[in-house]
């Protein structure tokens, strides 16, 4: 949604699938790449008859690419030793992202997380 763009209110149904396409990425903390399937399964299922599904697994979706090219890079900067403390942090600061962004979707708001790269439109 746009900054301008005027909100309808959403029903609890909604807000719960909204939560669901930014907390189904903390399955990335147990299956390798379930933090990018994850709301890609949600998104795909709901975003057809729940607009605010389709806001969110947008963000979600491209806040967990932009999370696993944050990954790659830390890894590849482990060999320069800087990576053994940036993984971590990005690790802590993708989680509570995703909780913040959770809270906020079963408000029914929206949240833009930060640095997040815009590839799926």
């Amino acid at each position: 949604m746009e900054e301008n763009q005027e909100v309808k209110p959403v029903n609890k149904d909604d807000r719960t699938w909204a939560m669901l396409c930014h907390l189904s990425a903390l399955a990335g903390f147990i299956v390798p790449f379930g933090s990018i399937i994850g709301p890609l399964i949600v998104w795909l299922i709901k975003k057809d008859e729940m607009p605010i599904v389709d806001v969110h697994g947008k963000k979600a979706l491209n806040f967990q690419i932009t999370m696993a090219i944050a990954y790659l890079v830390c890894f590849v900067l482990i060999f320069a030793v800087i990576g053994l403390i940036l993984l971590p942090l990005v690790a802590i600061f993708g989680f509570v992202m995703v909780v913040m962004a959770s809270i906020k979707a079963n408000e029914g708001k929206e949240f833009n997380y930060p640095f997040s790269l815009n590839l799926i439109k």
